[in-house]
């Protein structure tokens, strides 16, 4: 790797927060070994992994925003880190395998993994010495004013530092494992992600200076309070690291401190199972759940204080390469904000937002209690988290199936769900009553593999049928039917989502949800439930679009529909809301769409590989991305069709893995006034007048987030809120 590529020791100068957005590809020097796509340009791609850090820079402008309130802009700062943690943990780590092993292959654009590699190194490593900046110059300061300070040891009182003392020998010092390095104590395994103390020591015995380790318990609070008795308006904090770090002569007794230093690994944190090679799945995972905590370092980053002698030995003894050296200003890990943001100081949070019960789903009065399935059986219902509650909908809804003597049935995919889910005690309920309860768990499900283990086996204790799905792929649809008696005869009631049955992430994560009593849609998740639990092979679906087997395929049909339309001069036009879009042939499909005279608007969170607006390429193509105190996470395809709309939700993103490699579902909406709030939510996030980032010609993002006259412009998310309490007033769907 050339010289100028590197990654310098000492904190180098990067754009501040005002500065233009960092570009995600230097398009002009692509080449594609893709053919020429039938006429399409060469570069007509952005790079996936640079398009990640460019949507993790969106992250971090929320943090320099000032006027986001000072505990959110903290919370955005810790996004920023633990995305980034992610990040280097699975796609970094990918590349980097790929390298070492030569399967390298090359990126959607045509580059080399290695040159990704140094790119994504330049890119990340600029992005985290400005997002230590914003901490340390606006952040950390406006905290402080607003009466909540994180301190350092010298700025302490003897007062504070004895409290603190009996805070440490009683909490904390019983904890700590420190770890010496000589001949007879080889370099201890460093475990990934978490903080280490490096320390030198002079030992007189030896008349030498010796190394040692700490690693910081990760068990313990990373911000201590510093006297219990301050009022939580003014409040003060101490690093846990820094806390320590001042009681080290107490570790080392007869022992002269020399120095310490603060460091942190990110390792190879991606699972990798080849089903097909193994009987019994669930140990399979086990076993690579074990060698994840081993895999090895891709990511070091230091203190900027750390000096030579200590950063060599770390460099050789993880065998790294420079350009893996992140050298940052204290504090590292800045994912330990999210402990402060539970401070109760709502005037530093955002206004709250109450989630509403669905109009559909109140009570006539409050003292009755709703009846879900009558109110389904009369037309169909669309909720929407987290403005509408995931418990009066979602949980509510498998918690009545399971207490209702007529409901014979259950069936349910599981992806992700909290640790204490009332939707898995709903099911074991169920089971336990005598009904068939049928739970699809996905423990491949990344990151979340040890808690779907252990649900998995707690429901097949209780004698739920659990099944994990298909050989090769990940069930990631979200499903959820019940069948029950009605007057002698059996009824569908379903459940189609686009996130998942988490109570939890139901509060922050944004998500649709379709409740059906639909025959169409009852036969079609019965035939899916079937193909998922048994040996069917199913291809034909009414309302719904499937993948692997047709969900690519009934895209791309429905986005050369609207192309023929256009071309005849028929009502066209294309809106997609999705995570992320990498998918070749799908963005292949939309800029000959937007050539045909189709106005496409795209809406992405994350990866975006589209390019928009590009004269004879994308010029009828628009792309916004919207963040803010929730995670944009649902899905929806929006076809013109001639006047005839269709309109998609589901849990499918436009992704290869999304397409090719998991079951997903797509259902169709059918109700006008669903279709109508489609149109609406569409409406707001491509407004002008809305708060947002748009992606530009030259691939990179512009934030507007003032008018033409310089007033602050309201968040969608915002008027999506009221939006929802205003039809909650008039008793709307």
């Amino acid at each position: 790797m050339s010289e100028d590529t590197r990654v310098p020791r000492s904190a180098p100068e990067v754009p501040g927060p005002d500065t233009a957005a960092i570009p995600v590809a230097a398009t002009s020097e692509l080449q594609l070994p893709l053919g020429d796509g039938g006429g399409l340009p060469a570069d007509r791609y952005i790079d996936r992994e640079l398009s990640w850090l460019a949507f993790n820079q969106r992250v971090l402008e929320l943090a320099e925003d000032p006027t986001v309130p000072l505990l959110e802009r903290a919370n955005f700062l810790a996004i920023f880190a633990s995305n980034l943690d992610e990040f280097f943990m699975v796609r970094v780590a990918g590349l980097k395998r790929r390298i070492v092993t030569g399967l390298a292959v090359p990126t959607n654009i045509g580059r080399s993994p290695t040159d990704v590699l140094a790119d994504i190194n330049r890119t990340a490593y600029e992005l985290q010495q400005r997002h230590a900046r914003c901490f340390a110059e606006h952040v950390q300061p406006g905290l402080a004013e607003a009466g909540v300070r994180i301190v350092e040891w010298e700025q302490l009182d003897d007062a504070d530092r004895e409290i603190l003392t009996d805070y440490y020998e009683q909490h904390i010092y019983p904890v700590l494992m420190p770890l010496a390095v000589d001949p007879a104590h080889p370099f201890p395994y460093i475990s990934g992600r978490a903080l280490n103390l490096s320390i030198r020591v002079f030992n007189p015995r030896t008349d030498k200076v010796e190394f040692a380790r700490l690693k910081v318990p990760q068990m313990i609070q990373r911000y201590v309070r510093v006297d219990r008795r301050e009022s939580v308006d003014d409040v003060r904090f101490i690093a846990l690291e820094e806390l320590i770090a001042n009681q080290l002569d107490g570790l080392f007794p007869g022992m002269e401190v020399v120095d310490h230093h603060v460091f942190r690994v990110t390792r190879n944190e991606d699972v990798e199972i080849e089903e097909d090679e193994t009987e019994n799945l669930i140990q399979a995972l086990e076993k690579e759940l074990l060698r994840r905590r081993f895999g090895p370092p891709i990511r070091l980053e230091i203190s900027d204080d750390m000096d030579e002698t200590t950063l060599d030995l770390l460099v050789r003894e993880f065998d790294i390469d420079e350009e893996q050296v992140y050298t940052l200003p204290a504090p590292l890990d800045l994912g330990g904000l999210f402990a402060l943001t539970r401070i109760a100081r709502p005037d530093l949070k955002f206004k709250p937002h109450i989630p509403v019960t669905h109009p559909q789903f109140r009570p006539n009065t409050p003292s009755d209690k709703p009846d879900l399935f009558r109110t389904i059986a009369r037309r169909e219902v669309l909720v929407h988290h987290p403005y509408e509650s995931f418990s009066t909908s979602v949980q509510a809804f498998v918690e009545q199936a399971a207490a209702d003597p007529d409901v014979l049935a259950i069936k349910q995919t599981l992806y992700r769900t909290s640790g204490d889910s009332p939707i898995v005690a709903a099911l074991i309920k169920a089971a336990e009553a005598g009904k068939q309860v049928l739970a699809l768990v996905e423990i491949k499900a990344r990151f979340d593999e040890e808690a779907n283990i252990t649900w998995a086996r707690k429901l097949e204790q209780a004698g739920v049928h659990v099944v994990y799905g298909l050989v090769g792929l990940k069930t990631h649809c979200k499903l959820v039917q019940v069948i029950r008696e009605e007057g002698g005869k059996l009824k569908h009631y379903c459940h189609i989502g686009t996130g998942n049955y988490n109570p939890k992430t139901s509060r922050i994560y944004e998500d649709f949800g379709l409740f059906t009593s639909s025959p169409e849609v009852g036969r079609d998740v019965t035939k899916l439930f079937n193909v998922l639990s048994g040996y069917a092979i199913e291809t034909q679906y009414d309302r719904l679009l499937v993948a692997p087997l047709q969900l690519r395929a009934g895209l791309l049909e429905r986005i050369e529909r609207e192309a023929e339309n256009a071309r005849a001069g028929r009502p066209s036009g294309i809106k997609l809301k999705a995570n992320s879009m990498v998918d070749e042939a799908i963005i292949d499909a939309l800029y000959r769409a937007s050539q045909a005279g189709v106005p496409v608007d795209v809406w992405v969170r994350g990866i975006c590989s589209i390019r928009a607006g590009v004269p004879g390429l994308s010029d009828n193509i628009r792309v916004r991305s919207v963040l803010g105190r929730y995670l944009e996470h649902s899905r929806i395809y929006a076809f013109e069709n001639d006047g005839d709309r269709e309109v998609f939700i589901g849990s499918a993103d436009l992704m290869h893995r999304n397409l090719d490699r998991r079951i997903e579902v797509l259902v169709t909406l059918v109700d006008r006034e669903h279709l109508a709030r489609i149109d609406r939510f569409f409406a707001f996030a491509f407004s002008d007048d809305v708060s947002s980032w748009r992606l530009l010609p030259d691939d990179s993002w512009e934030r507007r987030v003032v008018n033409d006259e310089g007033e602050v412009l309201p968040s969608l998310q915002d008027l999506v809120m009221a939006d929802r309490t205003e039809a909650r007033a008039r008793g709307s769907r």
